[in-house]
């Protein structure tokens, strides 16, 4: 089975497939009534093949190669290994995900080399290119397009952005592109990719989007343009660019069985790049806001159990002790509906709003809790932890005996004992009644409710015992809902889990 790998280190490139442009008069001719279909180009047939030449002669001045110098560990594998979307492909494909290599040496901390590529903004030698494509260097060297080769300083780079700056003094005024507005493409646009795969030179290839907004679930920022483009070794931090000859992405990852391209590429948008860019210009790196919660998504049943209108917002799983959430009053079962002014409809887009706000600055943070909405005042920190846009798992359920039966849920449970907290490994810090059957037919075992987890709440309320649960349960029958929202402990994390309530 193919395994997909991650081409977003230091050696990437993104492309597009001109065929596609060709594929309205293709079809057009076919569906044209009365005329056979011609096998023969379309040259032949008269109609001129689109040139991209002189998008390509203003443009490709001014795309640089970036060849970077680095200490490395023999052991770990320059394509993929230590790259900012390893948990990515390894939460899909396991840790034996197919990484491409850079041949180095046997020996620990021997100089590697890495290549990308980058594009100048500036006349006065201002570089873009992805932080990982000189993450850990110790020098970077700029050749640009007439082969003229010249040693680049560090301006400013971000991580989570996944962005960095260069700057070069060549002596003279240097050819740029402009930046274009990523916000105006839409899936079937063309565009070009320009960088220099596998070090052969500077390389353009074409090709149409064809998705928008893709969360490859590697951090707040993700929001990737998807193309159909050739991307390879090399081309990580080249210039997308539109039909008008303006650099609407910049060239970052690709899925692939095998390393090389298959047609799924993505690019930053510009309109996400050119305002972290001027700042990181400037010098130095950015602080991104940090408020301490673990964060899921809602479901219906789960925004029906707590009574919202639809399922929208970020439900808070977990508050990290001594967090800025903790000392603004958040607390677990909150569902965040808004920050800092901005509706929030998603875990993802709270992360990438908190991430947006600055450190120490004074926020509004909108919550539903228990039925009615909730202003907290909140004040970011910052922080390297990235459990703040963590979403909370869950494992399949595991039958086991149960000593009373809620059958609206499907679940068994039990007080907790002694004997129990020791069979389950639960912390006597923890409170709650323990989950010791899952029927397999009930949405319980459908959520991943399994046994040993400790039900700790429902709607919100704390409960103790299953007689507890119980009465919840049918309290909230008797108020006319369809689902509650279970609170879990299972080990240290904690999570929330709306269920539907069955019939007995």
């Amino acid at each position: 089975m193919n395994r997909l790998s991650s081409v977003i280190d230091r050696h990437r490139v993104l492309a597009l497939a001109g065929a596609a442009l060709l594929a309205a008069p293709l079809l057009a001719g076919a569906l044209s009534p009365g005329h056979a279909q011609s096998t023969l180009p379309l040259a032949a047939q008269g109609q001129p093949l689109h040139s991209f030449s002189d998008i390509v002669a203003a443009d490709k001045p001014a795309v640089v190669t970036i060849t970077t110098k680095m200490k490395t560990d023999a052991s770990a594998q320059d394509m993929g290994q230590g790259s900012p979307y390893d948990e990515f492909f390894r939460q899909f494909f396991g840790e034996d995900f197919p990484q491409q290599a850079v041949p180095r040496r046997s020996q620990p901390q021997q100089l590697a080399e890495a290549l990308g590529s980058g594009f100048i903004v500036s006349s006065d030698g201002e570089i873009v290119t992805n932080n990982h494509v000189i993450d850990g260097a110790t020098e970077i060297k700029v050749t640009l397009d007439n082969g003229k080769e010249y040693k680049a300083k560090l301006i400013g780079r971000d991580a989570k952005a996944d962005l960095a700056v260069l700057k070069i003094d060549a002596g003279k005024p240097l050819p740029t592109v402009s930046w274009g507005d990523s916000d105006k493409l839409r899936a079937g646009d063309p565009v070009l990719a320009i960088g220099n795969p596998f070090g052969i030179g500077t390389t353009v290839t074409s090709g149409i989007v064809s998705a928008r907004g893709r969360d490859l679930h590697n951090g707040p920022y993700d929001d990737f343009i998807q193309v159909d483009a050739p991307i390879n070794h090399g081309n990580s931090g080249g210039p997308l660019v539109d039909a008008e000859g303006h650099v609407v992405g910049i060239n970052t990852a690709i899925y692939s069985p095998n390393g090389g391209s298959v047609g799924v590429g993505f690019a930053i948008p510009s309109d996400q790049a050119e305002p972290v860019v001027a700042k990181l210009a400037k010098g130095g790196s950015i602080e991104h806001g940090y408020i301490g919660v673990e964060i899921q998504p809602l479901d219906a049943d789960t925004a029906e159990a707590v009574g919202l209108a639809d399922a929208s917002g970020a439900l808070v799983a977990k508050v990290i002790g001594d967090s800025p959430a903790a000392r603004a009053g958040v607390k677990p079962g909150d569902i965040v509906t808004a920050f800092g002014g901005k509706s929030v409809g998603s875990p993802h887009e709270l992360s990438r709003l908190v991430a947006d706000s600055a450190p120490g600055s004074h926020e509004q943070m909108t919550i539903w809790r228990s039925g009615r909405k909730l202003d907290l005042a909140v004040v970011p920190s910052t922080t390297d932890d990235t459990r703040q846009a963590s979403a909370a798992q869950q494992d399949n359920a595991v039958p086991g005996d149960a000593k009373v039966a809620v059958p609206e849920l499907g679940v068994g449970l039990a007080e907790l004992t002694p004997d129990l907290r020791e069979a389950y490994d639960v912390d006597p810090s923890v409170q709650g009644s323990v989950v010791t059957s899952v029927n397999p037919d009930k949405a319980a075992a459908d959520r991943g409710i399994r046994e040993g987890d400790i039900v700790v709440s429902v709607n919100q309320g704390q409960v103790t015992t299953p007689q507890d649960v119980v009465k919840a349960v049918h309290s909230a029958e008797k108020d006319g809902r369809k689902s509650v929202l279970l609170g879990i402990q299972r080990g240290s994390d904690e999570m929330f889990v709306g269920l539907p309530i069955g019939k007995a």
